[in-house]
């Protein structure tokens, strides 16, 4: 061990230094003074002696403790009985322990020094261990004021304890304005009212609806206005101390992509609909009048070859047929004030009369969107949880529901199927990403759940505040 004696007096040097020599020491003998303190840091000294009481051995003392490394030497002072009312100065200089008599007992002062020994190992090893933590928390600091995504950290009663610089410019607030609150705060309703009980929810059953996976939800800035984000969350436990880390990507520009390129394909599919009713579809009907009047001529000829072009007029009548259901299927909503009702009325009859089930409209409203294409997105979710709900589900009774407040509109299709099995998100079902798919580019979030008849029920909800939507009386 590297050990240093810092003093004047000649007799308790010589008892030091010895003592330390016969317990294989490097050591070095030096003043307290200003100067020697360059010497801490050369032979890595981990014990420092102070032979003697002085004024120079306190401010030496302290001069040390005053280092940014301070913390990590071990002082012991060596002090006389007529010295013992200076032990309060000595110990408010910050030493670690002093010794009295034994420096006179040689058995007792190798008994102190093995102590002295101990100690400045202690020391030595927990200052390296919290200069580890210290750089390992500037790191960590460092990572979260400079990346480019929002990161947050809340404990388990929702209280933020971080909220780095990406957070700041997202959100619109200050760390200051945030960190000790609720991070609801950062959530337009109903999720907000809600949060909290899904966090005591996971807490009493262990079952997590977000907690190591990624989803989409939507994120509410300092002046109310809300947007769509990317939400990874994660779980740690600290110190018996449950904190959640979530990772936060701000999506509206991803969104707007999207939304631009499902319209231009929507806008093209209407194209093909509205050429199959108005081109084929016209067309197929000229050709069925046509061949009606040359198969009267023919029968009134009674011509061998009168069946055979009534029959062909037939297969025209049925290809019209044919075309212009195709054509309702590629234009399934009309633009009009009951245009979502009327496509879901044809939408429940179409599934009662195709898969022989039970399909029900309750409580139906019109819906207008800024976007026409938007309606057809609805439209589209609910066809595609119809039908997974039959061909996947094998359900007989599919009920299709709205509920609205102030707050939301919900669209619920709900089945008495066989449901979904618990890792239904890690499938690779293209029905299912279709649907969250479309939902995400109306602004609407998508869950699946399992309802009380073993079915599943599938939920569209839509914000009021901020979403492109408005009911119609």
């Amino acid at each position: 061990m590297n050990s240093l004696i810092v003093g004047y007096k000649a007799e308790s040097i010589k008892i030091l230094s010895d003592a330390l020599e016969t317990r294989n020491h490097f050591f070095k003998v030096v003043p307290p003074e200003r100067e020697s303190l360059l010497l801490l840091d050369e032979k890595n000294y981990s014990l420092i002696l102070l032979s003697d009481y002085s004024e120079n051995a306190v401010n030496f003392c302290r001069q040390i403790r005053a280092r940014a490394n301070g913390r990590k030497f071990t002082i012991y002072a060596v002090i006389t009985a007529d010295q013992i009312d200076q032990l309060y100065t000595l110990l408010d200089a910050d030493i670690d322990q002093y010794m009295l008599e034994s420096l006179y007992d040689e058995q007792r002062l190798d008994v102190r020094l093995s102590f002295a020994e101990k100690m400045a190992r202690n020391k030595e090893g927990q200052y390296l261990i919290e200069q580890k933590l210290r750089e390992s928390e500037a790191r960590a600091r460092s990572i979260l004021k400079t990346t480019v995504d929002a990161i947050i950290t809340i404990d388990e009663y929702a209280t933020v304890k971080t909220f780095n610089r990406a957070a700041e410019e997202l959100f619109k607030f200050s760390s200051s304005e945030v960190i000790g609150k609720n991070v609801h705060v950062l959530m337009p309703q109903p999720y907000r009212r809600e949060h909290d009980g899904y966090i005591e929810n996971y807490h009493n059953s262990g079952n997590p609806k977000i907690i190591g996976i990624g989803r989409e939800v939507t994120g509410k800035r300092k002046d109310g206005s809300t947007f769509p984000m990317y939400l990874a969350v994660s779980e740690v436990n600290v110190n018996g101390q449950r904190l959640y880390t979530g990772i936060i990507r701000d999506i509206t520009e991803q969104r707007r992509l999207e939304q631009e390129v499902l319209r231009i394909s929507e806008h093209e599919r209407h194209r093909i609909g509205q050429d199959l009713h108005d081109g084929l579809g016209q067309m197929l009907t000229g050709i069925t009048l046509i061949n009606k009047n040359i198969a009267v001529s023919l029968k009134e000829e009674n011509h061998p070859l009168a069946a055979d072009v009534d029959e062909i007029t037939g297969l025209v009548k049925e290809a019209d047929e044919y075309a212009r259901s195709l054509s309702r299927n590629l234009i399934p909503v009309e633009l009009d004030s009951s245009g979502l009702i009327t496509a879901l009325q044809r939408l429940t009859q179409n599934a009662e009369r195709l898969f022989s089930i039970e399909c029900t409209l309750h409580d139906v409203v019109n819906i207008h969107f800024d976007d026409p294409t938007s309606l057809t997105h609805m439209y589209r979710i609910v066809q595609e949880a119809t039908s997974n709900a039959v061909k996947h589900g094998n359900a007989s009774k599919v009920a299709i529901s709205m509920e609205t407040d102030e707050t939301k509109l919900v669209v619920k299709i709900t089945d008495n199927g066989t449901g979904f099995a618990e890792d239904w998100d890690k499938q690779k079902g293209l029905g299912v990403r279709i649907m969250k798919f479309r939902a995400r580019l109306i602004g609407a979030n998508f869950e699946i759940e399992n309802n009380e008849m073993g079915g599943a029920t599938i939920i569209i909800t839509l914000l009021s505040v901020g979403s492109p939507y408005k009911i119609l009386n």
